[in-house]
C-alpha cells in the first residue's frame, strides 16, 4: 500500500474531529447567544375545574435567575401583563444575584397587582455556584454547596405587599373569576426544606380547583398532593432539562421525576395534574439552552370533561422580540 494511502484514514480521522468540534462551538454559541434569550409564551389547556366552572386564566411563572443587567429579560416579563391573567403563580428561584430584587419586582410589574401565589427555590435563598456539569448525572446529589445567601424575605416582603401570598407550607381558600379555590405549597423540596404536614389542612369538595405548589416536583411532594385529591400541581426547577436532544428530550431532570416530565403537563396518579415550567432563566455558570427554550405558560384552566375527551393540549406563542444578544 502507498504512503499517501496510508496517511488517508489519519487525515479523515483528523477531518472528522475538526468538523466535530466545529459542530459543539457552533452548537454551544447557539445556545448560549440565540436560544438563552429566545423567550417565548407557552399556552396550555388542562381540564381541572368541576363541573360548570368557568374557564380560568392562569400565568405559570418560574426559575428567573434573575441578575440586575439582564435587561432583556426583563422587558419581555414587563409584556406579559398584557395577557390579562386571572392568577399568578411563582414557583421559585427567582434570584441569581444578592442585588436582583428590584430587578425581578419592576420586571414583574403590573403582574403584582393581579392575584399571585409563590413558593421560593433553593435559588431565592442562596446564590448560585460553579458546579461540575457531571455531577447531574448522578443519582445520588446529598452533598450539595450553597453560595452566598440571597435577601428571599426582601422579595418576600415586596410580593407580600403588592398583594401575592405567600403559599409555602399554609392552606388557603379565594375565590378568582368566580372559581373558588383552595391552594396550599410547601418549601423547596431540593432542599429538604418541605414539611407537608405543616400544612395542616385538605380542600374539600366544595371547591372548583384544588392548587398545589411546590418549587421542585419531587416524586414524595407530588404523592402527598395527589392523596389529598388535588386537581393541578404547579412546579419549576428542571429548567425543562435546559439541555434538551432532539427525539431524546430532556438528558436530566435535576429531581426525582422522570424525563418525560421534565416540563408541560403530565398526569400524577388517577386524578391529579402535574404542570412543570422550562422557566426563563439558567444558572450565571451555566448560560445556555439547546431545544428547551426558556418559557413562561399561560395555563386555561377549564371544566372536567364529563366523558374522557383530551387531557391536554399547547402550542408555543412568541411573546415580545428575542434579539440574538448576550444581555
Amino acid at each position: 500500500m502507498s504512503t499517501s494511502a496510508n496517511r488517508f484514514p489519519s487525515r479523515a480521522v483528523k477531518a472528522g474531529a475538526k468538523a466535530a468540534a466545529g459542530a459543539a462551538v457552533l452548537g454551544l454559541g447557539y445556545a448560549s447567544l440565540v436560544e438563552r434569550v429566545a423567550f417565548c409564551l407557552r399556552e396550555v389547556t388542562i381540564p381541572v375545574l368541576s363541573p360548570g366552572s368557568r374557564p380560568l386564566r392562569v400565568l405559570h411563572i418560574s426559575d428567573l435567575h434573575m441578575t440586575p443587567g439582564q435587561r432583556l429579560k426583563q422587558q419581555w416579563l414587563r409584556e406579559l401583563d398584557a395577557l390579562e391573567p386571572d392568577l399568578v403563580v411563582d414557583t421559585g428561584d427567582n434570584l441569581a444575584h444578592p442585588r436582583a430584587v428590584p430587578a425581578v419586582v419592576q420586571s414583574l410589574g403590573g403582574l403584582l397587582d393581579r392575584p399571585g401565589l409563590f413558593v421560593f427555590g433553593s435559588n431565592d435563598y442562596f446564590g448560585p455556584t460553579p458546579k461540575n456539569p457531571a455531577r447531574y448525572l448522578r443519582k445520588d446529589q446529598a452533598k450539595r454547596s450553597h453560595g452566598e445567601p440571597l435577601p428571599w424575605q426582601d422579595l418576600r416582603a415586596a410580593f407580600q405587599e403588592r398583594g401575592w401570598t405567600d403559599a409555602t407550607h399554609t392552606f388557603r381558600e379565594f375565590s378568582v373569576a368566580g372559581v373558588r379555590i383552595a391552594a396550599a405549597g410547601v418549601d423547596d423540596p431540593h432542599l429538604h426544606r418541605d414539611r407537608y404536614d405543616a400544612i395542616g389542612a385538605a380542600p374539600g369538595a366544595h371547591v372548583g380547583l384544588r392548587l398545589g405548589l411546590t418549587h421542585s416536583p419531587e416524586p414524595r411532594v407530588l404523592d402527598r398532593f395527589a392523596a389529598d385529591n388535588y386537581d393541578l400541581v404547579l412546579a419549576g426547577h428542571t429548567h425543562g432539562g435546559q439541555l434538551r436532544l432532539p427525539g431524546y428530550g430532556a438528558i436530566v431532570t435535576n429531581c426525582g421525576i422522570d424525563r418525560a416530565r421534565a416540563r408541560g403537563a403530565s398526569q400524577w396518579g388517577q386524578r391529579t395534574r402535574l404542570h412543570v415550567s422550562a422557566g426563563l432563566g439558567t444558572s450565571p455558570y451555566a448560560p445556555a439552552r439547546f431545544c428547551c427554550r426558556p418559557e413562561a405558560t399561560l395555563l386555561t384552566l377549564v371544566a372536567k370533561p364529563s366523558g374522557g375527551g383530551p387531557s391536554s393540549y399547547a402550542r408555543d406563542v412568541p411573546v415580545g422580540v428575542a434579539h440574538p444578544v448576550r444581555d
